[in-house]
């Protein structure tokens, strides 16, 4: 029995990175997976994600869609719903940063990574929740940061997208709990992944790694395995919680 035998899960920003490691780890698990990509340019790996996926014994679908969008949202959850009958889990995971300083950041940086790391957040919680309702049943799993609680400097939008992330999780965590629904919120570190690939290794990553008290950067399996812990039965009385998955550095 695997741990999430039948169930289905939307991932958005699910063709690289952390969501890649998600679909992958769900899939392994008997996980029907439906997750979303941005940009053409990641049509082609998204759609091979899909078939390794496939491949493991579930069904898989990448979709196309703008995670900033409510209306590209509503209509991802109509089309899964469509194509999978079910949404036992929603893990909102697209991300961007557009860091400078306050002093140069534009209006429409801001508004870009807001729309991305928060506003979809809302748009795609709102959706799933009718049909985990429902079921009575659904695990929401949202993409946090540590710098969403400790702050960075250079980072203020991405750091107050990240932070609201953490208030809107623990605020629908109250309202959905009765329902049988849960939601939590996952706090990386430094990650190895594309949005991190400026920290080359040398004097810059030795600096970031030295308050690290496990003396490495997370893996994207590092986070998730935890994605998987709260999505599964394991996680079942968890709820409105963030856990940092940042190698201590947060302590």
């Amino acid at each position: 029995m695997k741990l999430l035998d039948n169930k289905t899960a939307i991932i958005t920003g699910g063709s690289r990175g952390i969501g890649e490691a998600i679909v992958l780890k769900f899939a392994s698990q008997g996980c029907h997976v439906a997750f979303t990509y941005i940009s053409e340019s990641s049509a082609e790996r998204s759609h091979l994600l899909a078939e390794k996926c496939i491949g493991l014994g579930v069904k898989a679908k990448a979709y196309k869609s703008n995670a900033g969008s409510f209306a590209d949202c509503e209509q991802l959850v109509s089309d899964v719903l469509n194509d999978f009958g079910s949404i036992d889990i929603c893990v909102n995971n697209a991300g961007i940063s557009k860091d400078n300083l306050l002093m140069r950041m534009t209006e429409q940086q801001w508004d870009d990574v807001m729309a991305i790391n928060l506003k979809s957040v809302f748009s795609m919680t709102k959706q799933v929740m009718r049909p985990m309702m429902k079921a009575r049943s659904g695990s929401i799993i949202n993409m946090s940061s540590v710098i969403g609680e400790m702050g960075n400097a250079g980072q203020s939008s991405y750091a107050a997208s990240k932070a609201g992330v953490i208030g809107f999780t623990k605020s629908i965590a109250k309202e959905i709990g009765s329902r049988n629904i849960r939601c939590n919120a996952i706090a990386p570190g430094f990650v190895e992944t594309d949005m991190t690939s400026y920290l080359k290794e040398g004097e810059g990553a030795d600096k970031y790694k030295a308050g690290i008290p496990l003396g490495r950067f997370a893996t994207a399996d590092d986070i998730a395995n935890t994605a998987l812990f709260l999505a599964s039965d394991m996680g079942n009385y968890i709820t409105g919680q963030v856990i940092s998955v940042c190698g201590g550095l947060c302590i």
